[in-house]
Order: structure tokens, then sequence, then C-alpha cells
């Protein structure tokens, strides 16, 4: 593979960013990722278009079956998406979603506390970002629709919580996979100053984009600072159109009223799906320690966890608590194929964009485009600049490749060998910088799995939620680059926290200018 004239070369760059480009100009999602998968199964095998088509089924055919057996994460994933549809529509058809929805109306009395709402469940269901934003979108979109908040809006509290939270968390999927990664590569470094769980924390206080991420959707909560395009979707939606019917209806479960529900029916289900989850990835975790006969710990086992079998589980279970509630209400059988088609159906949009992610994510892959991205700046450098680049570095990865798992498991093992290389003590906030920008990445990248299902919580058209969520994930971009030339150049955290501090604030105040001295969009009344 290293003869091949596409592998690991500029042209690598060429499907993720036709893919790309081309979501934005036409808002055809799985057009434009195709146009994607075509170039690259061309690209991988030079153009000969017979063996480009076998290629390119076998890819496919790899989502679902590989090595002898049914690739066990994919189907997983795609079971709890359909399972998660299945159990949106029962709870709307038997009206637990109105219920709650009336329920909540009677105590959150403006639109800023339904904002609240939803960016306080992050703190319920952090243990991984695809639980939380179909989960909380599940909750919380009955009641941000009677207080006329987008979809839009909605996608990005969604987005801007569930992955920045997960990243600061260690007791997370997303913390329990990089604290095996940090591991691993302190071994190989035998450094012995740190644990991988200390090291982690200190990174995350060095993780700029997911700590002012956080604190931007504070302000948004408080009230105004809809940014570019969000303004004139919030406009639109205290007109009453949540989304923008000209585009058709966006994923996610068309809710099917109901007249006997309870609010005790939908905390009863998501209460066995949170917890059913939590308990799968706890104990599929013990099950891994227990094959390779290691003690049982909570970090432990949330590092050989199998989050999507966790998830199957937690979605079983929220499904029988709802079959149960329809035997109770003594639905009948014409009722049960209606609402479960209506469930299956409602989910198909996102797992048709999941698929085509993934089979370009396979593509990219191939074509080692991190490793080229990579490549790039591994030559002379001021010590000072490697921070800001390895962020800078992660961010464009993640955006190209649609995976910030992914650039984690590529970038940091570089990141380190770099840093190593050049100035060991910026080895942890040049882990940081890569954690950090490879949720930037994600942030701003249509064919993100994540982006996606927020998208799909919120029941939004996904292109709206890239274009809404960009300005504010390129301010913030902005402000972390700040941050990490100071830090870069100090060495101090301090330094770098008040300076990206100070450029947020600055931001801020352009943003203000920019907008006719006032934050563009309607403050929460």
């Amino acid at each position: 593979m290293d003869s091949h004239p596409f592998i690991q070369t500029f042209w690598s760059l060429f499907p993720p960013l036709l893919a790309i480009l081309l979501a934005i100009v036409t808002r055809r999602v799985l057009l434009s990722l195709g146009a994607g998968i075509v170039l690259g199964g061309l690209l991988v095998n030079e153009f000969q278009p017979v063996a480009a088509v076998s290629h390119l089924f076998n890819k496919v055919l790899s989502l679902f079956w590989e090595q002898g057996s049914f690739n066990a994460w994919n189907m997983n994933i795609l079971l709890f998406l359909l399972l998660l549809g299945c159990i949106i529509s029962i709870l709307s058809r038997v009206g637990a979603t109105q219920a709650f929805a009336e329920w909540a109306q009677g105590r959150i009395k403006s639109r800023r506390q339904a904002k609240l709402m939803t960016g306080l469940l992050v703190f319920v269901f952090f243990i991984d970002d695809y639980f939380h934003s179909l989960s909380v979108g599940t909750i919380c979109r009955p009641v941000t629709d009677r207080f006329n908040i987008s979809r839009t809006k909605l996608a990005y509290l969604l987005d801007s919580t569930a992955a920045p939270v997960c990243v600061l968390m260690p007791v997370s999927s997303w913390g329990a996979y990089i604290i095996a990664l940090v591991g691993g590569i302190l071994t190989s470094y035998g450094i012995a100053g740190h644990s991988a769980f200390g090291a982690f924390l200190l990174m995350g206080s060095m993780n700029f984009y997911a700590i002012f991420t956080l604190l931007m959707v504070v302000l948004v909560i408080k009230g105004g600072w809809d940014l570019g395009a969000m303004g004139h979707h919030e406009s639109r939606a205290l007109e009453g159109q949540l989304f923008d019917a000209s585009k058709g209806t966006p994923p996610g479960v068309p809710d099917i009223a109901g007249s006997n529900g309870r609010v005790s029916d939908l905390v009863l289900t998501i209460g066995a799906l949170t917890l059913v989850t939590v308990f799968g990835l706890l104990f599929t975790g013990a099950q891994s320690l227990a094959e390779n006969e290691q003690p049982f710990g909570l970090l432990a086992a949330l590092e050989n966890t199998n989050v999507g079998r966790a998830l199957v589980l937690g979605g079983v279970a929220g499904l029988v608590v709802c079959v149960w509630i329809m035997l109770r209400q003594q639905a009948g059988a014409s009722q049960w194929g209606h609402v479960l088609w209506t469930g299956i159906k409602g989910m198909l949009p996102a797992i048709y964009i999941l698929l085509f992610a993934w089979t370009i994510a396979g593509m990219i892959s191939e074509l080692e485009t991190g490793k080229y991205l990579a490549s790039l700046i591994q030559q002379n450098l001021p010590v000072y600049l490697l921070p800001a680049l390895l962020f800078l570095l992660a961010g464009i990865m993640a955006f190209a490749t649609g995976t910030s798992w992914g650039t984690f498991g590529v970038m940091l093992p570089i990141a380190a060998d770099m840093v190593m290389a050049i100035d060991a003590q910026l080895l942890l906030p040049g882990l940081s910088a890569v954690m950090a920008g490879a949720v930037f990445g994600d942030h701003c990248s249509p064919i993100s799995d994540t982006t996606i299902l927020s998208s799909t919580g919120a029941s939004c058209h996904h292109i709206d939620h890239v274009i809404t969520q960009l300005p504010y994930a390129l301010s913030i971009a902005l402000v972390s680059v700040i941050g990490y030339l100071v830090l870069g150049y100090s060495g101090s955290l301090a330094a770098g926290f008040i300076a990206a501090l100070l450029g947020f604030a600055l931001i801020l105040f352009g943003w203000r200018r920019w907008q006719g001295g006032r934050a563009h969009g309607v403050a929460a009344l």
C-alpha cells in the first residue's frame, strides 16, 4: 500500500471534502455522502470501476457482517435506534409525552426554564453521547415545542452539552476510552508522575473548547445569543414554525396524540432505560475483566465495557415498560402494528444517514486521511505553537472524518510522539488540545454520527443543525486557540485560561457589535 498513489496523500482529502461541500450546498445529505463514498471507492481502487463496485459492496456488507460474524457494534447501535423509535412512538401513543408536556408547562413558566431543563438533563444522561442526544431530545421536545423554541436551538443544546460533558467526565464511555488511551501512552514513555486517571482530570482542566462551549450554553439558556442563522430560526419558531416545512418532515418520530397518559409512564420508561443501561455498562465491563482475570473496579469496568450492548439492554427494558403500559390501556391489535411501524419509520432517515456516514468513514480510514493531516505539521515548529496546532489539526481531522473517537485513536499517540520529541512538559497540554479539537471538529462536521443523532433527537433538519451550530463552534474554537497559544508560550494553565476567558469576552463583544449592539434573536421571557 506504500506505493499507492492516493493513500496518505492530499488526494485522500477529496472524498470527505466533496461530501461536506455537497451537503452544505445541496442540503441533500444522502446524495452528498454517496458521492463521497463513490469517489473514495474509486481512489482506493485507482479508478478501476469494476474493482471499485466490488470494494463498495464488501464495504457496505461489512457494516452488518464482518470476519464471519455480525458486526456487533454497528448492529447494536442500529437496534438501539429502532428500539428507541418504538419507545418514543408508544409514549406518544399512550399520551405520556403529552402528559409530561402538560405537567412541565404547569411548572415551567418560561422559554428560559424550558432550555434550562434541557441543559441540566445532561447530568442525568452523561454516560454516553448517543444515549443523551436521543433520550433528552425525546423528553424535552414536547416542552420546547410548547414554548416555541426552535428545533435547531434544541439540537444545539443537545449537541453542545453531550460531547463536552462526556469528554470531561471520567465515568462515561468517552472518559473510559480516553483514560485507556492515555494510560497506554504514559506506559509507553515510562511516565510515572501521573496516573491515567489523574492525567485525564488535568487534561480536562485544559480542555478549553469543552469548558467554554458549556459556558456558551449557559448564556444561550439565559437568553438571547442567537448567533448567525439561529436568530432566523428562533424568529420563525416564535411564529409557530419550529422547523422549515418546505424541506419536508425532519428525521424523528411524529407525535401520535394520546388521551390517557400519565407522567409516571414516561418517568418509569426513561428510568428503566437509564438504570438498565448503566447496569449494562458495568456488567459488560465486569464480564470483560473477569475473562481477562483482572480485578473489578468502576473505572476499569467502564474502560472495558460494551457500550452498544448496554444501550440495547436499556432499550429492551424501556420497551418492556412501554408494552406493559399499552397492555394496561388495552390497546387493540391494529394499534400495536401502527405504533411500532411509526416508531421504526421515524428512525429510518437517521439510520440511512448513519449507514452512509459509517461507509464514508471506512473509506477515509483506508485512504489514511488522518495520517496525512498529521504529517503536515510533523516538521520543525516553535514549541509554543504545538498545542494550538494540535487543536486545529485534530479539529480538521474530526471534521473530515466525522469521528471524534477515531481522531482520539489516531491523534493522541501521534501527538504524544511529537510532543515528547520536542518538549515533554507539553505532553498533557498537547493531549488535551487533541481532545478539544476532536470535539470541535465533530461539532462542525455534517458527517459526524453525534451531529446526526442530535438533529434526530431534536427532530430538526440535519444541515440546519450544522449551519446554526457553526457560529458557536467556530467562536469557541477561536477562544481555544488563544488559550492554547498562551498556554504553550507561558507553560501556565492559569495564564492560558485567563487569556481564553478574555478572548471569550472579546468575541461576545464582537458578536454584540456585529448584530447591532444587542444579541440577535429573542431573549428568553
